[in-house]
This record gives C-alpha cells, sequence and structure tokens, in this order.
C-alpha cells in the first residue's frame, strides 16, 4: 500500500515544480548509501583484517558471498518497491543499513564468541549481505528509480544535475571516512553513520520521497496539467514494458553489462586500492588520495554527460564510458607511471555512470513496472561487484601480483562495446501501456 503523498504537505502546493526537490532527496539517499557502497567499505578493508584475524582472501570472500545473497534477493527488492513505493522502501533501507553498520562495529566480537574460523567468516558474510542488500542495493535502486520517474525530456538533465554531487560525494568519500576512522576508530565511525543514516535518512525518506509526479497531481517536468483527452492520448503511447519484455530485449543486457562491468571493475580495484598502491610504491595516503581528483573529473562529466544524454543516443554515452574504462584499468597496470590516465579514465567512466543508467531504463521501457526492470538490472550490477574484489584478492594471494586480473578485465569493457553497437532500440517494438506488444 503506497503512502499518501498529500501528506504531512501536498507537493502541488509548491511555488515551484517538487520534482527538484526529488533531484535532491534522491541525491541525498544515494549519498547514504555510501557506507554500503564499495568505497565506503574499502577505507574499513584493513581494519577488519586487523581485528577479525582473517586473511585478505577470507574477507574478499566473505564481501563476495554476502553480496551475491545480496545481488540474488534484489529482483524481489524492485517488485516490493513496485508495491510499496519509495517513500516506504527508502526507509526501510536506510534504517536496515544503520543496524547493519552498529552489527558491523561489533563483528570481531561476534565472529570470537562464535569461536572464530569459519563462524567469524559467516558472521562477517552476513554484515557483508545486510550492508549491499540495503546499501548498495535498495537505497540507491529506490533513489535512482524515483528520480527517472519524474522527468522525462529533463530526464538527463535532472541524473546530471544528481551526478555532480553523487561523483563528488562517492570520490571524497575515502578521504572522509579515512579521516573519520582516524578520529573516532574503525568502530566510532561505523556507529555515528549508523545514526547519521539509520535515522536522519529514514526521516527524510519518509517526508521528501515521492513516486511520481501523477500521483501528486502532477505532471513530469512540471508541465502544465493536461486535459483528459491528453492524459488518454499520453496512457495509449507510453512504453510499458513488464520485466519479462524487457528482459528479452538485448538493449536491456547490453546496457546491464556495461553498467555491470563498472560495478566489477571500480569495486575491485577500491577494495585493494591501498595495497594495489603499495604495489606501486605508494603510501596508504597517496593511494587514497586518488579519488579526489578523479571526483572532481567525475563530477564536471557528468553534469555534461546528464545534459547530453537528452540529446545523444544511449549507445554513444555507453561506448564512451567502456573506452574510459578501459584506459583506467589499462592505467592500475601501470599505476606508479599512468597515475592520472587512471584518473580521467573512472572519472570520465564514473561521471557517465549515473546519468546513463537514471536516463536508459526509463527510456527504453517506461515507468509503470520500472522498479522490477531496474531490480534485475541491480542484482546484476550488486553480483559483479561481488566478483571485483576477489578476482582482484585471487590473482594477488596465487599469483602474487595483480596485473593478471586487471588485464584479464580489459576483455570486459571491450565485449561490452561490441553489444552497445550491437543493439536495437527497443522504442521500434514497444508494447502498449499496459504491456500487451
Amino acid at each position: 500500500m503506497l503512502l499518501n503523498p498529500d501528506r504531512p504537505f501536498r507537493p502541488r502546493r509548491l511555488p515551484f515544480f517538487y520534482g527538484w526537490v526529488i533531484v535532491g532527496v534522491g541525491t541525498l539517499g544515494v549519498l547514504a548509501s555510501i557506507p554500503g557502497q564499495t568505497m565506503g567499505v574499502s577505507v574499513f578493508t584493513d581494519a577488519l583484517i586487523d581485528a577479525t584475524g582473517l586473511t585478505r582472501l577470507q574477507v574478499a570472500n566473505a564481501y563476495l558471498a554476502g553480496t551475491l545473497l545480496s545481488g540474488l534477493t534484489l529482483p524481489f527488492g524492485g517488485a516490493r518497491l513496485d508495491r510499496l513505493g519509495a517513500r516506504a522502501t527508502a526507509a526501510l533501507a536506510a534504517l536496515a543499513l544503520g543496524a547493519t553498520l552498529l552489527y558491523l562495529s561489533h563483528v570481531d566480537a561476534i565472529g570470537d564468541a562464535l569461536g572464530g574460523g569459519v563462524p567469524a567468516v559467516l558472521a562477517l558474510v552476513v554484515g557483508f549481505f545486510c550492508l549491499r542488500f540495503s546499501g548498495q542495493g535498495m537505497l540507491t535502486m529506490v533513489s535512482r528509480t524515483m528520480l527517472g520517474k519524474w522527468f522525462d525530456r529533463r530526464r538527463g538533465l535532472a541524473s546530471g544535475i544528481s551526478g555532480v554531487f553523487v561523483s563528488f560525494g562517492f570520490g571524497a568519500a575515502p578521504l572522509l571516512f579515512d579521516a573519520w576512522i582516524g578520529r573516532a576508530g574503525w568502530r566510532g565511525a561505523w556507529r555515528e553513520m549508523a545514526l547519521v543514516v539509520g535515522l536522519g535518512m529514514a526521516a527524510l525518506a519518509l517526508l521528501l520521497y515521492r513516486d511520481n509526479p501523477e500521483r501528486c497531481g502532477l505532471r513530469m517536468d512540471g508541465d502544465p496539467a493536461a486535459t483528459p483527452e491528453e492524459e488518454e492520448a499520453r496512457a495509449r503511447t507510453e512504453r510499458a514494458y513488464t520485466r519479462g519484455q524487457a528482459l528479452r530485449t538485448l538493449a536491456f543486457w547490453a546496457l546491464t553489462f556495461a553498467m555491470a562491468t563498472q560495478a566489477l571493475v571500480i569495486t575491485g580495484i577500491t577494495f585493494h586500492i591501498v595495497d594495489l598502491g603499495a604495489s606501486a610504491g605508494m603510501d596508504r595516503s597517496a593511494a587514497v588520495a586518488i579519488f579526489l581528483p578523479m571526483s572532481v573529473v567525475s563530477t564536471v562529466v557528468g553534469l555534461a554527460g546528464g545534459a547530453l544524454a537528452d540529446r545523444l543516443p544511449v549507445r554513444a554515452l555507453l561506448v564512451t564510458m567502456m573506452l574510459a574504462q578501459g584506459a583506467a584499468v589499462f592505467a592500475c597496470a601501470h599505476l606508479d607511471s599512468l597515475f592520472w590516465l587512471a584518473v580521467a579514465g573512472f572519472g570520465i567512466s564514473g561521471g557517465l555512470f549515473n546519468p546513463l543508467g537514471t536516463v536508459a531504463y526509463p527510456r527504453f521501457f517506461g515507468r509503470r513496472h520500472l522498479g522490477s526492470i531496474v531490480g534485475v538490472e541491480m542484482m546484476c550490477l550488486v553480483v559483479a561487484s561481488a566478483l571485483g574484489p576477489s578476482l582482484l584478492a585471487a590473482s594477488r594471494e596465487h599469483l602474487g601480483t595483480y596485473l593478471p586480473a586487471l588485464y584479464g578485465c580489459l576483455a570486459l569493457p571491450a565485449l561490452a562495446i561490441v553489444l552497445g553497437l550491437l543493439f536495437r532500440h527497443p522504442r521500434a517494438d514497444a508494447p502498449s501501456r499496459d504491456g500487451v506488444a
């Protein structure tokens, strides 16, 4: 049951289009998910290894297992989003993320109480599952999907504006969290984040999130009220793919594979950035410092990419993102000499990630079943992000270097580019609003 959109206030009574409030609060929702994202976890990795006594590979595999499990449950979460609505779903996700951070701040003691060894790994798997499902999964999915429902012609611009803050926030988060750990310790940092996210973001979601403009008596982009005839015409012509219909298109899988490739690569490198930097002769602060200039590039590219997304074909953004990602992965294999190429490559690919994901799915498949469709996309992203850290950790542990895994990852953007050039725009075969082709 969807919450009443006119309580505690009526968005249509405001003197400006409420969609811009959605841009702001949706952006805060994505930023609040950072403790559940890999760049948020990465600065806690070495502290977890020291506190639990587990090896780097064991922690990476626990992260893999927890992330895989969370990814497999996200299609269910997407379906619940369509039924419960953005407000209730986001509030529940924020509360769950806060509770998970409190749990993880005690995970070493929980593991010791269980006897260490395999039970300690399982305790960490449970924590990572809840962290990834609530943070990287549900809170991100709700916020991004909601934003896409409020705009049509200006969807790219809105996502670009959001992407400015998301890109900078994600890039600056490791530095902020590293300083937070230095001040409060890793346990204290997670506990304080739990209060900010669990209580603060849940309250904001209940107060300000809204599912779509129509339920608030508004129209996408803030357009004037339509006549009954115009509403009927829009209802007949709006694309409304069901989840099953969307999954039968090459466009869905080409787009999702590119997004998942970015998730796999960036999470793998981010999770091990301190050790990867050490392998290139960089100290911890120098390795973590890569995120700040990268966030600056992402911020500029995100704004430009959002504006261009309203004018350019989706495949142009996809191919550009994959070319930049390939250059960045190659640079990470030679980080000591190609540091700035890694910054530029990941900055460009990261800056395009949010506009591409926000614009493409509603443009291709409509809004009616968007939560269910994006739930499958998020499952693929989360599963891919689970593989990245373990892939690099296995290469480091068994081969003594990250290079084989990094060079192997170069095949992924190449394949994504091929798929991106082959798919047909789903508009040509768009089903009617009731989902019947």
